[in-house]
């Protein structure tokens, strides 16, 4: 057997990176049966059909360190959260939901603030970084921040998220030196990016290093967080949550609540709170309207 990584799939073939080869695979029935489908990161054992024309079948998926629901990834050690500056303006409450996922499923994440040619992004960077947050600015136009960026990517499979046309595809052009995927264009009149890729790959950097572009993401449901389990995903409430004199506060609504607290001190910053609320409410919605 032959030990390599799922790095594409389109419908039911799957392209496996092993010994700097890329082998084209179909996997064997029994995968149906255990109710498991190999998808792009896993680590896989092949057995090779035909050497000359690159076939194998996927015969074994190794464990996996975490698993993504959507977009279909495994193994993903970085988050890279892209987020505009301006046009399409910042969503922050997008970027609290893949925070709170990003902890939730143990990956570090990495918060990129590009087109900062257009926008003084010190405030936002200062509430992140504050936190504890890794935040850096670049201007994928111009390659700015690009290398910081680079380094901050090596020994890692990092999967590139956030809104169509913060200028994700930009940055990995820059990255690559290449133009690997089709760039998107802002409509001005409603500033909302066309979303350009159209399925997950694991692109090569470095032996070692990969990077994933992460379609699924602009539309990011976290539902498999319990609403009464989602203070524990913001950072930054943990030291506080202690101080709420009973077991079980949601932190919104009850009184002496340690955390509501320490956002009217200033010492948790207000508009994360509103979107912990709002992120709350959604989840709360969901798990009432389930069945």
């Amino acid at each position: 057997m032959l030990q390599g990584k799922i790095i594409s799939n389109i419908t039911n073939t799957y392209c496996v990176e092993a010994n700097n080869k890329i082998y084209n695979c179909i996997v064997r029935g029994k995968f149906k049966k255990e109710d498991i489908s190999p998808v792009v990161g896993d680590n896989v054992e092949i057995e090779i059909i035909n050497e000359e024309k690159m076939e194998a079948v996927i015969e074994q998926i190794l464990p996996r360190n975490n698993y993504i629901k959507r977009p279909k990834l495994s193994n993903i050690t970085q988050l890279i959260f892209v987020v505009s500056a301006k046009m399409p303006k910042p969503d922050l409450l997008l970027l609290d939901k893949q925070l709170a996922y990003a902890k939730y499923l143990n990956i570090k994440p990495i918060i990129v603030f590009n087109k900062t040619d257009l926008e003084d992004v010190l405030e936002y960077k200062k509430i992140y970084e504050e936190i504890g947050y890794t935040v850096l600015e670049t201007q994928a136009c111009n390659g700015q921040g690009v290398d910081e960026l680079i380094k901050k990517l090596n020994n890692n499979i990092s999967a590139f998220s956030g809104n169509s046309g913060v200028g994700k595809s930009t940055l990995l052009n820059k990255i690559f030196l290449s133009n690997i995927n089709e760039e998107g264009n802002i409509s001005k009149k409603n500033q909302k990016g066309k979303n350009t890729t159209t399925y997950i790959k694991l692109f090569k950097l470095l032996d070692n290093t990969y990077i994933a572009d992460t379609p699924g993401f602009a539309t990011l449901e976290i539902s498999e967080i319990e609403s009464k389990e989602l203070y524990k995903f913001f950072i930054e409430f943990e030291k506080y949550e202690k101080e709420c004199e009973f077991v079980g506060c949601t932190h919104i609504k009850e009184n002496a609540c340690g955390i509501q607290q320490a956002v009217r001190e200033g010492k948790i910053n207000i508009n994360r709170y509103n979107n912990y609320k709002k992120i709350y409410e959604q989840l709360k919605d969901k798990e009432e309207h389930k069945w």
